[in-house]
């Protein structure tokens, strides 16, 4: 965590003030590491009858055969109610499902127990959601996350830097980017001030705290560590590499279905049963967030054995090659993260802009609309049993 000199840091939570929770699924089967298994399960779903898909479906008070709700926004899935569903599977979408562990899900909000359709209004090429990680004493990990996916994480909140489509509206306090221009003497823009929270950001009592400076120069390193992290984690663009040589490469081929995993430290390979990947950087290995490994949490979301009988069980027969690549580049986020935590600690926060400084310049407290989803987007989203619905 980056050094500080004041206790009167703003709280993430009045930077960015709006947020919502995560998406609560309600049952696992909608989602997946494998997008053609979700069809397949979609399929089985629709092909049962009376109290077989009632069954598969695993209702609960919020979503049963029966409910009626709408189309998610963007999105083309059915809005008739399952009981009497027919029709093809919503295509499957990329999903952050937990930390770096991007995965599929089916977009239909028939099967999605609360789908926080503020969240799919403004997901587009331009946003960024900042999700918040617990704090867990001793962990190195990082507190934010950031992702272009759609993220499922719990139970953090969920932070979109935008409250429009198209980049548009800003979420972040009124005020506080000509605040910031006038004691850094530069205009910071608002992925600047995401990247400097992803970096700088710290626990403190009530939520987590985001200690800012009036100082360019730490500014400008803490904003170059936090785009760094906030490529790392967002991969949307040119593919993260390793220098040569220490490329992680598959060594000994991986089994058709893998059960455990193990990690030789003094020869820096991963061993999935027989197979071998290597090099594989401690850094890498021991990366965590909320204390737990993420290449473990990674690999036992592929293997873990779902109950018979039910949706989840249809899936990949074999180990796909897909998820091998996906391994590799995982292997390959972490390492480079890895290396920017020492950045992240060697940051110290001087000449800071503190709480006290932002209620004196009238950004804070925050005004209560600024908490609250924009009021009016554009686009038509069809209703339960195909009515339109009125935003």
């Amino acid at each position: 965590m980056p050094s500080v000199t004041h206790d009167d840091a703003p709280l993430l939570a009045d930077l960015m003030p709006w947020s919502v929770a995560p998406p609560r699924l309600g049952r696992g089967w909608p989602a997946g590491p494998d997008a053609a298994s979700l069809k397949a399960r979609w399929d089985a779903l629709v092909k049962a009858e009376g109290p077989d898909r009632e069954a598969l479906f695993e209702p609960t008070r919020s979503r049963t055969l029966h409910t009626a709700v709408g189309q998610l926004p963007g999105r083309s899935g059915g809005t008739e109610k399952l009981v009497r569903a027919t029709g093809p599977c919503a295509e499957p979408v990329r999903v952050l499902s937990a930390p770096f562990d991007e995965q599929w899900l089916i977009p239909d909000q028939r099967l999605i127990d609360a789908a926080r359709p503020e969240l799919w209004r403004v997901a587009d090429e331009h946003q960024i959601f900042a999700v918040e990680l617990p704090a867990v004493p001793g962990s190195t990990g990082p507190l934010l996350l950031a992702t272009s996916l759609l993220p499922l994480l719990r139970p953090g909140r969920v932070r979109p830097l935008y409250r429009r489509p198209g980049g548009t509206e800003p979420n972040l306090a009124p005020g506080l980017l000509d605040h910031l221009a006038a004691r850094l003497g530069r205009a910071p823009t608002p992925p600047d001030v995401l990247a400097w929270s992803t970096a700088a950001v710290r626990p403190a009592p009530g939520g987590h705290a985001v200690p800012l400076t009036s100082d360019p120069e730490v500014w400008d390193l803490g904003v170059e560590a936090g785009r760094r992290m906030l490529w790392l984690m967002r991969r949307d663009g040119e593919r993260p590499r390793l220098p040569g040589g220490r490329r992680p490469y598959v060594r000994a081929p991986l089994p058709p279905r893998p059960l455990t995993l193990h990690y030789d430290r003094d020869e820096e390979t991963l061993h999935l049963d027989e197979g071998r990947i290597s090099p594989v950087p401690p850094g890498a290995w021991a990366y965590e967030t909320g204390g737990v490994r993420v290449l473990e949490q990674w690999f036992a979301a592929r293997t873990a054995e779902p109950g018979a009988g039910t949706l989840a069980a249809i899936r990949p027969a074999t180990w796909p090659q897909a998820w091998t690549s996906e391994l590799l580049e995982l292997i390959t986020v972490l390492a480079l993260l890895a290396e920017v935590d020492p950045l992240r600690a060697e940051l110290t926060v001087t000449a800071p802009v503190t709480a006290a400084d932002l209620r004196a310049a009238g950004v804070l407290p925050v005004p209560r609309a600024a908490r609250g989803p924009a009021s009016v987007l554009d686009g038509h989203e069809e209703g339960p049993e195909g009515q339109l619905a009125l935003l």
